[in-house]
């Protein structure tokens, strides 16, 4: 079978991008093991310092591939495989960041909601099209809710309305939407600036925004000063410093 995941290095950079354009890049067996696949070996590259998520053809991914879903039982394959994923995008201590050219649908949107940043065209659709299939947005709800505001996330979810780049920056669901010709330029910008942070603060960053809501403002107090005291102290913390002061970049910049 030809990949459907094609791997890229450059600059610290790795982009994944989906090639599965007979069915839209949808959410396939094999093209979910080799996405798998790819973002552990991403994440685990020392040389790696951010992942871009991108595509083939004209559709981003269309959600679940529905030949393999029909006449599949609760606990069979297929969408049981879709949570690994996201929470690998979710977790990863390497940013990750969708470029979006084109319609994300479903599982699409849910992959788009667990990238740290996501910059699309302003003519991408996009849509929670479950409810009009008898299905639910469960799984995909858990990366897509803390994204958008809710009044939109209540309409959207369950309407299953279309709704284009713009209204996705609006309400939260990417960070940017640009005209067609300035897609890759500003996915380059926000690249250019992660890779100015030390890869361990970026990390640590990461792990703080996802942490839960603490029992007291005391005790988040507490644990965010033994964080910041720690890293401070750090070797990153420690050369970020210095450079600062010596008016020249980190060592960690590219």
């Amino acid at each position: 079978m030809p990949e459907l995941i094609h791997v890229d290095t450059a600059a610290g950079v790795r982009t994944l991008t989906l090639d599965s354009p007979h069915n839209r890049n949808a959410l396939s067996r094999q093209l979910m093991a080799e996405l798998t696949g790819a973002l552990t070996a991403a994440q685990e590259d020392d040389d790696i310092r951010a992942i871009v998520l991108t595509h083939a053809g004209p559709v981003f991914c269309s959600g679940m591939d529905l030949s393999e879903s029909r006449g599949a039982s609760a606990t069979g394959m297929g969408v049981n495989a879709v949570p690994a994923i996201l929470q690998s995008i979710w977790t990863s201590p390497k940013p990750v960041l969708a470029r979006v050219a084109g319609p994300a649908r479903a599982g699409g949107v849910g992959l788009i909601g667990a990238c740290d940043l996501a910059v699309a065209v302003r003519t991408a659709t996009f849509a929670f099209s479950e409810v009009r299939i008898g299905v639910v947005p469960a799984v995909i709800s858990v990366t897509v809710l803390p994204r958008l505001l809710p009044r939109a996330a209540h309409e959207l979810f369950l309407t299953g309305e279309v709704f284009d780049g713009d209204r996705a920056a609006a309400i939260g669901l990417v960070n940017s939407a640009v005209d067609a010709e300035d897609l890759d330029a500003e996915v380059r910008r926000y690249l250019d600036l992660l890779v100015l942070g030390a890869p361990g603060a970026l990390a640590a960053t990461k792990q703080m925004l996802r942490r839960p809501a603490a029992a007291s403002m005391d005790e988040d107090f507490a644990a965010m000063l033994e964080l910041s005291a720690r890293h401070f102290a750090g070797e990153e913390g420690q050369e970020g410093m210095a450079a600062f002061a010596e008016k020249r970049p980190a060592r960690w910049v590219p």
